[in-house]
């Protein structure tokens, strides 16, 4: 491409009076591209969904921007092809958390007034697609990304389809790690609107003046450093859901700004005066309590209102009983499959010491610690050594024994059962366990250790003791 056409291209798409600022009003991502597939410009959908930075992603190959499976195989750009047909396909890319995201691609050349190609424009919209997480081996108990067959589940199964049917807004609570952010998705899914995309906001994750404009978008010149028009994610889910999670720490000047576009269904940017319709429909989670809030003065009355049309309750793991084994195989099936290990289930002691935890995490927790555990197993069977250490802790202070505090006070020190009645794995014991914790402590505290008696919640006369008792000294 010469020179001349380059700029061409370039004035085409962003001139005022042409395309200026319409790019960055649509909700689907656009990336212009010369004949070679080096990026010219993109949208700020196309920032939003792949992560890219536009600023830094000008003059690189959309193979490596985009990251779609697409364009090693069959992309007419990548190939080098000219004056080719308009091509949509469907596809995978890898989002900014390195997940991967099914989309409809959608692949034109751009012609010049003599017929030329001068360029070519891609277009990436979200669909839905099949879940990272689904487990066909859990069956009826799987729903999506969720796993469940405890009545308080099925509950839950049973009002996602009707709830998903309505465009209402839903209140999703529960405690951190019990899955919210899987039901919203799953909503979503379920819904008219699973074409559309399915935009996240994590209210807490932002300061209040950024959080603005990325919910509302802003319009150039609207405030120190905005250079171009940036459309927010209330425009960027025009057909699709709006998942609003930590809902209870949104700033109460932007309370207002979203009961009154949960009203009239209109959002207004930053610095314009006109509105834009968004067909919307907004979901919000917290695990908060709202109306401790609003007594509080935190928490507006009127939007708990507006947003507790329906409201959905995640019970905690610890209250979901025979889900929990449920849950450990079926994250075990997932990590085997992920690293490639032939590990074929858990140990008794294993089995007994997950069933008694009270997983402060909920499910996100209990994922973590069959991750880890998948990592460092080395066997057929995942035993008490392959699981993280602070479990044996929290399980050995079920025995406490009485033992002297450094400040001299008496308290309980987690206490290890007897040897010769508990065996954990092949060869390996209760002292082999608590001998690789301590290894572990003062590992992490580089050797210190009154350090690494506080980590394992023991005193520093305690922590000497057994490491006599285990030659340690």
């Amino acid at each position: 491409m010469s020179e001349v056409d380059r700029d061409r291209l370039i004035q085409f798409f962003t001139q005022p009076g042409t395309l200026s600022g319409l790019l960055d009003e649509l909700p689907i991502g656009v990336a212009v591209l010369e004949q070679d597939g080096s990026i010219l410009l993109v949208n700020g959908a196309y920032e939003s969904l792949t992560g890219v930075d536009r600023a830094k992603v000008v003059g690189l190959r959309c193979l490596h921007s985009l990251r779609c499976d697409f364009c090693t195989h069959d992309c007419p750009v990548f190939s080098g092809k000219k004056d080719f047909p308009i091509q949509q396909v469907k596809g995978n890319i890898i989002n900014r958390e390195r997940k991967k995201v099914p989309v409809r691609l959608t692949v034109a050349p751009v012609f010049d007034e003599a017929g030329g190609q001068v360029g070519v424009v891609e277009t990436v919209t979200p669909i839905s697609g099949p879940d990272d997480y689904d487990d066909p081996e859990a069956g009826s108990y799987s729903f999506g990304k969720l796993v469940g067959k405890s009545p308080q589940m099925g509950k839950v199964f049973r009002m996602v389809p009707s709830v998903a049917q309505t465009d209402s807004s839903v209140l999703i609570t529960g405690e951190t790690g019990t899955g919210k952010d899987a039901l919203a998705e799953q909503i979503h899914r379920a819904s008219d609107r699973a074409d559309g995309p399915f935009v996240k906001v994590n209210c807490g994750a932002l300061p209040d003046t950024l959080l603005e404009s990325e919910l509302f978008g802003h319009t150039k010149g609207a405030f120190t450093g905005a250079d171009q028009n940036k459309p927010g994610r209330f425009r960027l889910a025009h057909g699709g859901s709006l998942f609003l999670t930590e809902i209870g720490d949104l700033p109460l000047n932007l309370q207002v700004k979203l009961l009154s576009f949960l009203d009239d269904k209109t959002i207004y940017p930053l610095g314009s005066p006109k509105g834009f319709h968004a067909d919307v429909r907004v979901i919000v989670a917290t695990h908060r309590n709202l109306r401790a809030m609003v007594r509080e003065n935190l928490f507006r009355e009127d939007l708990l209102f507006r947003l507790n049309v329906i409201r959905i309750h995640l019970p905690p793991l610890r209250e979901r009983g025979v889900d929990i084994s449920l849950l450990q195989d079926h994250f075990l099936r997932e990590f085997r499959h992920r690293f490639s290990k032939k590990i074929v289930g858990f140990s008794e002691n294993a089995t007994a010491l997950l069933s008694a935890y009270h997983y402060p995490g909920n499910v996100r927790e209990l994922r973590n610690i069959i991750e880890y555990a998948v990592n460092f197993c080395d066997d057929k069977h995942i035993s008490l050594r392959h699981l993280p250490a602070y479990l044996h802790q929290d399980t050995f202070a079920l025995f406490g024994d009485a033992t002297e505090s450094e400040q001299g006070e008496t308290k309980a020190e987690p206490a290890i059962p007897p040897t010769d009645s508990v065996e954990v794995q092949g060869h390996e014991t209760w002292e082999d366990v608590e001998r690789r914790m301590i290894l572990d402590a003062l590992l992490k505290a580089h050797g210190r250790r009154g350090r690494a008696a506080k980590i394992l919640g023991w005193g520093r006369s305690t922590l000497w003791r057994r490491m006599k008792r285990y030659g340690m000294e």
